[in-house]
């Protein structure tokens, strides 16, 4: 039989275990956005990481490996941590040079733990912690050990035991239903810290403000702006924050769709007019999807061209 332990959860912190728990509250808490002490937060965030829910999961996973190293610092300062929650920090953060010597001195450092600490590089920053937990009636939660996955995605556990209550089907739903039910508030922090699908679903919100903090997503790609660039962009301030971004106008074909976007303020789109190559400019100048300044604009730079030649 595999082992098992009992974590006893904080009364702060107990609205959020349980399968019996929203979605969407798991979901918050597993981004980090619920207010508790760094030992509380830690010890949910280690029990979500082990959510039936893909989505809180990987969320949860990705908060802990985000954590400070000053938090984490605190954490090791703690010296009954439970060997747990250390080996789920090592995985996570056992690579970093100044927290490696306080895991390594930490009485409370399992065989295990300090066998992964000996082999940095050689296990998945991005696995889960590498135990099961289940539920128990009140605050404590129980865990059944398991092994460390070796491969780049977190740990396909096995089917929830018997005494862990059903998940509600209503709990899958959808982000984009999700997003149907959350407040101005939580979607501008999701849009701030969410996943390409969030992001896409979020950059298209009515609200300015959230449309808004989506594309200040640090997480947003090139081939994002890209396709948000190519769209019939509702919110000024986007294109305003695509055209401020100095990585983003490095790329010719972005600098290409924001001339063509009618919302592309009008003083960056003629910046980017004279940065194109005369292929573009010759489809510039005869188009009738872009106004009339950018047509004149472009035929003058080509005709300026012809000149000096």
């Amino acid at each position: 039989m595999t082992e098992k332990v009992t974590f006893r959860i904080s009364a702060a912190a107990a609205p959020y275990v349980g399968a019996d728990k929203p979605r969407q509250v798991r979901l918050k808490a597993a981004s980090g956005q619920v207010a508790l002490p760094p030992a509380d937060m830690v010890l949910l965030l280690y029990y979500l990481c082990h959510d039936q829910d893909p989505e809180v999961k990987r969320s949860a996973i990705a908060t802990l490996r985000r954590l400070d190293v000053a938090v984490i610092s605190e954490l090791l300062s703690n010296r009954e941590l439970h060997p747990r929650i250390l080996e789920a920090l090592v995985q996570l953060h056992g690579k970093k040079a100044e927290l490696a010597p306080l895991f390594a001195s930490h009485p409370m450092l399992s065989e295990k733990g300090a066998a992964l600490l000996a082999t940095q590089g050689d296990y998945s920053a991005d696995a889960a912690p590498t135990e099961k937990e289940t539920p128990h009636s009140g605050a404590p939660v129980q865990t059944d050990a398991e092994p460390v996955s070796s491969r780049d995605e977190p740990l396909d556990e096995e089917e929830p035991q018997a005494e862990e209550e059903p998940l509600d089907e209503e709990e899958y739903q959808s982000k984009f239903q999700m997003a149907q039910e959350m407040g101005v508030s939580d979607k501008i922090k999701m849009a701030m810290t969410g996943d390409k699908e969030w992001r896409n679903i979020l950059i298209k919100d009515n609200n300015k403000l959230v449309s808004s903090a989506a594309i200040k997503n640090p997480r947003m790609t090139e081939a994002e702006v890209l396709t948000i660039a190519k769209s019939a962009v509702q919110n000024d301030e986007i294109m305003r924050v695509i055209c401020a971004n100095k990585e983003w106008i490095k790329n010719a074909l972005i600098r290409k769709a924001l001339v063509e976007n009618s919302k592309t303020p009008l003083p960056a789109a003629l910046r980017f007019v004279a940065t194109l190559g005369e292929k573009d400019l010759a489809s510039l100048a005869k188009s009738k999807n872009v106004s009339s300044v950018i047509a004149s604009q472009a035929r003058r730079i080509l005709m300026s061209k012809k000149d000096s030649r």
